[in-house]
């Protein structure tokens, strides 16, 4: 009779389930004001999806029927920062009450994107291309490998200028063009060292001026950059055909491709201005457009060492490819 009745107690379909447990708990601030609406959910490993309730009036809130085992609770409110709590365990018949659930003002996220002016960055710009020197000792200013440059300002196109024109190399090789000149006997100064320095003060003159005129003042008239823009990439035909064409276009302040007048004008009127102090048998209109044509083709050849040749010689060089 015994071994019947402990059959039937071990297939009793009805077999006493474990005593739940209870959680209670009320949402406060840093303050202790009570707040009312707060979402609290409650997660667990025997929760399929977490348990969720709204704080009452006065903050309350509660989870019963909880099966034991471990929990973590989540509290948000509206202009509140996330409140969580460590894992706690529910033993069978337990009535939790969970203590510190205070939530703090969420903290403002200010996102500030600090944008240097056009100008700063420019002047960055020509920072760094005054320090571009060929072998580290010839200037390479008049060239930009930055890709993303920014138009100069008026002051930066002159300063550009003066720089290059009155750096110490540029001033040695005047000196060098005038000896080449004065061997050559050309312009037709006398010899000697008067016809020495009449040489090197014309050759002095037609670099400052080409540079002043073509550099700084007609670019800032013209709101075009005076600078050689480097591609360094695509097909030699490209770069070859963008170098070719940088006497006769170039980029405008508002970053668009133009006629290139200040290069052709700052020749030109350099050219013309050489009539003011050249020997009168040097002088006319020929001769003015004789130079011209020198100097646009010494800008194409320039232009072809730049683009394949010098930025390798450059050791400043940025590089694109």
């Amino acid at each position: 009779m015994l071994a019947i009745t402990a059959r039937l107690a071990a297939q009793d379909p009805n077999p006493p389930t474990p005593e739940t447990g209870h959680i209670t708990g009320t949402v406060t601030d840093v303050n202790n004001e009570t707040l009312s609406g707060a979402t609290v959910a409650l997660q667990g490993p025997g929760l399929k999806v977490p348990r969720k309730v709204l704080s009452d009036d006065n903050g309350f809130f509660e989870f019963d029927q909880l099966d034991p085992g471990t929990y973590r609770v989540t509290i948000t409110g509206k202009e509140f920062a996330d409140w969580t709590s460590p894992d706690f365990t529910v033993h069978p018949g337990q009535y939790l009450i969970l203590a510190n659930t205070k939530l703090r003002v969420a903290e403002a996220m200010t996102t500030v994107n600090v944008v240097d002016s056009p100008e700063k960055v420019a002047t960055e710009q020509v920072k760094i291309e005054e320090t571009q020197r060929i072998f580290g000792m010839i200037p390479n200013f008049y060239v930009v490998y930055d890709p993303n440059p920014v138009p100069l300002t008026t002051k930066l196109k002159f300063q550009l200028a003066v720089k290059s024109s009155t750096d110490v190399v540029t001033i040695l090789g005047i000196a060098v063009l005038a000896a080449m000149n004065q061997a050559g006997d050309t312009p037709d100064y006398v010899q000697g060292w008067k016809g020495y320095g009449e040489r090197f003060g014309a050759a002095a003159a037609d670099s400052f001026s080409d540079i002043m005129i073509g550099g700084a003042i007609l670019p800032s008239l013209l709101h075009q950059d005076p600078r050689y823009y480097y591609q360094g990439t695509g097909t030699n035909k490209s770069r070859t055909l963008h170098a070719l064409s940088s006497p006769f276009v170039c980029r405008g302040d508002n970053g668009r491709l133009q006629p290139n007048y200040s290069s052709i004008g700052g020749d030109l009127g350099s050219a013309a201005l050489s009539n003011a102090y050249y020997p009168a048998s040097n002088r006319g209109a020929q001769l003015v457009f004789e130079n011209l044509f020198l100097s646009t083709g010494e800008r194409m050849v320039s232009s072809i060492m730049q683009e394949f040749v010098l930025p390798r010689l450059t050791p400043k060089a940025k590089h694109k490819n």
